[in-house]
Formats: C-alpha cells, sequence, structure tokens
C-alpha cells in the first residue's frame, strides 16, 4: 500500500520518540485521523473536549515529561482554539508542536469555508519555527525542524498541512538542486560559559556577606548543586513559582515562593541581601528584588535570549545551570560566618507558624487556606501538582512544600485560567504511575474543568495509578480580581462581574462516574482529602469556602489593609466579612505566638468597625 502524506508524519513522530498527539478532530484533519486508522492509533490520539485543551495536555505533558508535547487540530476554527494553549508554551518556554489542518491548495484565497490566515494567526505563538507543507518532498525536513526547534529553542512551533496535502503519496527529498534532505539524530549537548566568566562570578559570590539565591524551573535539573552552592555560600533560596519543585521545601533554608504569591521570609531576604545569585529563572517582577545599587547580581540561564533582564546583573553565565554551578562550585569560598544564613532559618520557621495559624482562623463557611494546609502533608512523596490561576495559586504557593519526587507547575508567565485540569491529564499520560492532584478555583473549573472531567473518565481506566484527585475551591466569587480590585484600586467588589453561580462540581463528577465529595465544615476537609486520595480513581473533593479570606501579599503594608478596608465602607456586599477576615489574618503575620488574644482583638476591631459601617449606610 502505498505511503500518504498523512501516514508519514505519523511514522515520522513516532521515530522521535512522540507516543501521544492530544487533538480533537475536524475535517481539516481527515486524512491524518484516517492515517491514525491505519496506524492502529500510534502514535496514541488522546482526544480533549477542546482544541485549547488539547494544547494545555500537551504543555501538561511536556513540563513533567520533560519530552516533546504534541497536539492537533482541524482548520479555521481548531486552529484559532489552539491560540491560548500554545502561548502557554511560548510564555513558560515548553516544547510544544502544533499540527494544524488546512483548507485545500486549490481553495486558499478564495474566502472558503474555515479558510484563516494560519501564518498571520501564529506567526507571533510559533515565530520560532512556522511551516506549510504545499509538496511531500517538503517532508521530513519540515517536521524534524519543527521538532528540533521546539527543543532547543523551548518554544512551540506549528506545522500547516492541507487536507489535500495529507492525501497525496509521500515521495522524499531527491538528491538535486533544491530538494532539502533531512535527518533524524538529536544528540544530547549543554552550554558552559566561558571560565573568565564563572572566575568573575566565583568574585562577586565570594565577596558578598548576605547571599541570596533565587531559582526557576530551569534550575530543576541542579537540585544537588544548588543545595552545595547554597550551603558554601552560607544563603537562602527562594523560589519563583515555576521552580517550586526545583528545591525542597525540607531545606530549612528555603524561603518559598517568591512575588505577590511569595513568603515573607522571600521578600525579607532580598530587601535585606548584598548579592543575588538567580538560577533559571526569569521573574518578572523586580519590585521584589533587591532595589538597584544595593546587591551585586550573578545570572545563570541557558538562553542568551533572556538573561541579563529583570535586575542589573554584573555577571551573565549562559549555560546550563548544573553544567554552569558544577564548574562554579570549585571556586567559591565557604562562608564561615552563619549569622545571615540563621536569620533566615529563623524567618522561614516563623513563617510557617504563621501560615499554620491563618489557616486555622474561623470563616464562613470554610477558610481557603485551611483546604492547602491540611492537604500538605497528606500528599504523596512522587504527587504531580498543578495549580490554576487565580486566588487558589496563593494557597498552593505558601502551604504547599515540596520533598521526595513531587513535581508542580502551573500557567507562570501567561497566568491563564483553566489549565490546571488540562495539565494533570497530561501528567498523567507522562507517568501513569503517579497520582496528580489538581487544585483549582471554582471561575476555572467553570471556565473549561467540567468539560475536561469528560476527559479524565474517558482515559481513567488507562493509568496505572488511576488517581487523579481535583480539589475544588468553590466561594461562588472571581476572588482573585475581586481582592485585587479592593486592595489595589479601593474599589468595592462589581458582583455582575465577579458573582459566580453555585454549581456541584462533586455531583457533576458523580454524573460520569467519578468520585465526588462535598465538603461543608472545616471538621470535613482533612478526612475529604484522605479519601480522595485513597480513591481507586479519579475524584472531584468540592470545598466551600470564605471569600471573604484576603490572599495578603508578602510585603502587605497596613495602609493597603486600610485601602481594603476602605473599599468595604463604600459599599462592598461583603463588608463586614472583609474586615474581619483581613485583620484577622494581618495580626496572625505579626503576632504569631499571640493568636487567640489577637485574633479576639481583631474580632472584636472588625465587629465595631462593621457595625460603624452598617450604622452609616
Amino acid at each position: 500500500m502505498t505511503m500518504k502524506v498523512a501516514d508519514y508524519i505519523l511514522a515520522r513522530l513516532s521515530e522521535w520518540g512522540v507516543e501521544h498527539v492530544f487533538g480533537y478532530p475536524g475535517d481539516g484533519i481527515n486524512g491524518l485521523l484516517a492515517a491514525w486508522g491505519r496506524a492502529e492509533n500510534e502514535p496514541r490520539f488522546i482526544q480533549a473536549r477542546h482544541e485549547e485543551m488539547a494544547a494545555f495536555d500537551a504543555v501538561g505533558y511536556a513540563k513533567f515529561s520533560g519530552r516533546l508535547g504534541v497536539c492537533a487540530a482541524t482548520s479555521g476554527p481548531g486552529a484559532i482554539h489552539l491560540l491560548n494553549g500554545l502561548y502557554d508554551a511560548k510564555l513558560d518556554h515548553v516544547p510544544v508542536v502544533a499540527l494544524v489542518g488546512q483548507t485545500h491548495r486549490s481553495a486558499m484565497g478564495g474566502s472558503y469555508q474555515q479558510e484563516v490566515d494560519l501564518h498571520s494567526l501564529f506567526k507571533d505563538v510559533a515565530s520560532d519555527f512556522l511551516e506549510t507543507v504545499t509538496v511531500p518532498e517538503q517532508l521530513p525536513n519540515v517536521l524534524d525542524r519543527a521538532i528540533r526547534t521546539a527543543y532547543a529553542r523551548r518554544a512551540p512551533t506549528a506545522v500547516i498541512i492541507p487536507a489535500d496535502v495529507q492525501e497525496l503519496d509521500y515521495s522524499p527529498p531527491t538528491h538535486e538542486f533544491k530538494m532539502v534532505p533531512s535527518s533524524l539524530d538529536r544528540s544530547g549537548w549543554s552550554a558552559v560559559p566561558s571560565s573568565t566568566a564563572v572566575e568573575r562570578a566565583a568574585e562577586v559570590l565570594n565577596a558578598g556577606e548576605r547571599v541570596a539565591i533565587m531559582v526557576g524551573q530551569g534550575a530543576a535539573g541542579a537540585r544537588e548543586e544548588v543545595q552545595r552552592i547554597a550551603e558554601t555560600l552560607g544563603a537562602g533560596v527562594a523560589k519563583a513559582l515555576l521552580g517550586l519543585d526545583a528545591l525542597s521545601d525540607e531545606l530549612p533554608y528555603v524561603t518559598g515562593s517568591i512575588g505577590l504569591l511569595g513568603t515573607r521570609p522571600s521578600y525579607e531576604m532580598m530587601r535585606d541581601c548584598d548579592t543575588l545569585l538567580t538560577i533559571g529563572s526569569s521573574f518578572p517582577y523586580a519590585q521584589f528584588l533587591p532595589e538597584f545599587g544595593k546587591a551585586r547580581g550573578v545570572q545563570i540561564d541557558l538562553d542568551p535570549h533572556m538573561i541579563g533582564m529583570r535586575y542589573p546583573y554584573e555577571v551573565n553565565l549562559v549555560g546550563d545551570a548544573r553544567e554552569t554551578l558544577l564548574r562554579l562550585l570549585p571556586q567559591l569560598e565557604r562562608k564561615k560566618a552563619r549569622g545571615w544564613q540563621e536569620e533566615i532559618i529563623s524567618g522561614v520557621r516563623r513563617w510557617r507558624e504563621v501560615t499554620a495559624q491563618r489557616a486555622a482562623v474561623s470563616a464562613d463557611p470554610i477558610n481557603p487556606e485551611y483546604v492547602a494546609h491540611c492537604l500538605d502533608p497528606l500528599l504523596p512523596s512522587d504527587a504531580i501538582i498543578t495549580c490554576d490561576s487565580g486566588s487558589v495559586a496563593n494557597w498552593y504557593a505558601r502551604h504547599l512544600r515540596m520533598r521526595g519526587e513531587m513535581r508542580a507547575s502551573l500557567s507562570g508567565t501567561l497566568a491563564t485560567m483553566g489549565c490546571a485540569v488540562p495539565y494533570a491529564i497530561g501528567a498523567k499520560f507522562a507517568h501513569p504511575d503517579r497520582p496528580a492532584v489538581a487544585l483549582v478555583g471554582d471561575g476555572a473549573m467553570q471556565m473549561n474543568g467540567m468539560a475536561e472531567l469528560i476527559t479524565v473518565a474517558k482515559y481513567r481506566q488507562t493509568w496505572e495509578d488511576p488517581r487523579l484527585v481535583i480539589g475544588v475551591w468553590n466561594n461562588q466569587d472571581l476572588n482573585q480580581v475581586t481582592w485585587e480590585m479592593r486592595a489595589m484600586g479601593g474599589a468595592p467588589q462589581f458582583l455582575p462581574s465577579q458573582e459566580l453561580p453555585d454549581v456541584s462540581y462533586a455531583r457533576f463528577a458523580e454524573s460520569l462516574g467519578i468520585t465526588g465529595i462535598r465538603v461543608e465544615k472545616p471538621e470535613q476537609v482533612e478526612q475529604a482529602w484522605r479519601e480522595a486520595l485513597a480513591a481507586d480513581g479519579p475524584a472531584v473533593v468540592e470545598f466551600l469556602t470564605d471569600p471573604a479570606v484576603p490572599p495578603i501579599p508578602p510585603h502587605a503594608t497596613w495602609e493597603q489593609m486600610e485601602a481594603t478596608v476602605e473599599s468595604i465602607m463604600k459599599g462592598d456586599p461583603d463588608r463586614a466579612g472583609m474586615v474581619r477576615q483581613g485583620l484577622k489574618a494581618k495580626v496572625q503575620e505579626y503576632l504569631p505566638h499571640r493568636k487567640k488574644t489577637a485574633e479576639k482583638t481583631a474580632e472584636k476591631t472588625a465587629e465595631d468597625k462593621a457595625r460603624d459601617a452598617t450604622d452609616d449606610a
């Protein structure tokens, strides 16, 4: 039987080691779908509910496997739907290849049905490599380059195949003029900086007395080396959100996350250090880094295009994190004074007391921090954790401690809603023998998570460890934006945009044959997590949480708290609860050892202010 172009594409993907393609069918890829039938579904086609989810599946697969993620979509609307997931890959530097259908070549330019200018559509998101296959001889070069580029640039690429081209007989490029042959092999490689640059970096780090280290996802392969350098320099280590699993939180000098969703120890360490070493991170918020001119800086990053940003670093080392640190470590002097690191360790210890106490603060009906706090010690040491954007990311970043072989990620730079469930699905195909946990707000769950429960139900039997636990924070509010409006602009909650319908996520899960658990009281939280993690298949555990508990940033001042109170007094529908919970949470930070007295004082103050506000109204 003659091999068609579509047959060749699938065969070449298999030669590259691709085992899964996440997609949704449509007539623009009918040729590929027919080829999948002839190839007995190799590589395996995984059907999402929506092309955007297919792209997110591929991103999650790539993030947690370290391998290429591949997604496929039809022409027109299918191609358009891929964009958000592909932008997530682009901004988080994840290798993904999109296979996209297009109308027949004879119809192009004729305003034909579902004809979209795909090169214009994808020219930004797939700017590293984007090509349309118009004749069979372009393959395998186009597909090989798309894959190599995705790996090398850690970026999404796209290959567009018109529907009629998919059906053509495949003929390889020949040994003649204007033919472009290709080869399959992709050997491993590591970039390393020059020895002179390493020496300069060592001089800066040796001169520092209060060294702070920040790691991102680029440090994930250098866990042992980061630990050694921190102990040599007597430093603390903060983690960007994409690097939460790069280093264990069991190390006493690891301060946790940094930024708006960060911890107080990370904030204080950056504020007070005299030297900054950044490894594998393009953390964008300069206001959370040392003040310019106050600290000397060294950065290590694999990508010369991304290095030297965010902070005026004195030395920029372009290279693989592990290989660079191995060259740097022998030139570093072990610091004898340990007062700086001991101060950091003390701050971490205090912060953990604060978060525990904040999680224990009473709420109506359940404190959202308490939900994450209860999950933390129950997580298996090999769990894969995904988190959505929104207020749930605050609780993920501050209460879950990475340990063992845990992996974790979210949409870091794009910060898009709706990624946690498809990320977890991709993770389950990358590691079918490991449990996955997705942390989701009710807004993201309504946006697309509920539909993807159908995908979970469809493929649950294919996973060796069938556990995929989805925790939903149900507060009937788009809570992160609500709090941003209050704290930053002093504006009260605008219910028409922020209020969400109350949906029973647990009952919806049960309708699909998935375990569903609804939690309405604080005393049920821990047991619910236990039941979900012990289930013999996927589970959705839904917590009714209090939207009045504020996601206070680590640098929050009393002035910002007062702005929040002011917005509430202007007419926020939940003003009494906001004052009460905001003061309670802030008191825990300043008076961690006087919880009961502080909480009573906060409640009395809140009640007085709420009563005054009601009287004024």
